[in-house]
């Protein structure tokens, strides 16, 4: 097997262990075993579990915020609309089979006292969230200090339907994301 496919391999089984349950309870023996991948190839391909978690964190990161990305491009094309359609996405994330949860705010919850790497996976990735919904908010010439409060209204959506397991708190973010945007001027 080539290192690009062992490392795919590795990379898919460590990110369905480590997001459904939970990083520290997910041993390198878990991740061989579901790669199929050998002990010795996953050691030469991740001398330590931290890299591994940096990787996974690294990978997820792309696929989750290319998604989100993707889906408000492509449903809507008006500025103020596309702040909206967030959350719609957001509620689709929620409504997945296998949503646990945001993957940083578990992972930082986790480990994040004890791993800086994991701790600046998770700043990173909630900075690059923030600067999009910035983004947004500029192209639809809205105050910058919306784009703040929207960030903290998908941060609480996504910690709610992960403890809840409900795909409501993106409608509510969503009602009140809707209202903040019309009463700004």
């Amino acid at each position: 097997m080539d290192r690009e496919t062992a490392h795919t391999q590795l990379l898919d089984a460590a990110e369905d262990l480590f997001y459904r349950r939970g990083i520290q309870s997910v041993g390198m023996d878990d991740i061989r075993s579901a790669s199929g991948i050998s002990l010795k190839r996953l050691y030469q391909l991740y001398p330590a579990k931290e890299q591994l978690v940096e990787a996974y964190l690294e990978r997820r990161d792309g696929r989750w915020r290319g998604r989100l990305a993707d889906y408000v491009s492509g449903h809507a094309t008006e500025p103020r609309a596309r702040l909206l359609a967030v959350f719609d996405w957001l509620g689709q994330w929620f409504g997945e089979p296998d949503f646990r949860g945001c993957a940083w705010i578990n992972g930082y919850g986790e480990l994040g006292a004890v791993s800086s790497a994991v701790a600046g996976h998770a700043r990173a990735h909630k900075a690059a969230f923030q600067d999009y919904l910035r983004g947004l908010v500029a192209a639809a010439a809205l105050p910058a200090e919306l784009a703040d409060q929207l960030y903290l209204l998908a941060e609480g959506a996504m910690v709610t339907a992960g403890i809840f397991h409900t795909t409501e708190p993106a409608a509510q973010a969503k009602s009140a994301a809707q209202t903040l945007i019309t009463t700004t001027p």
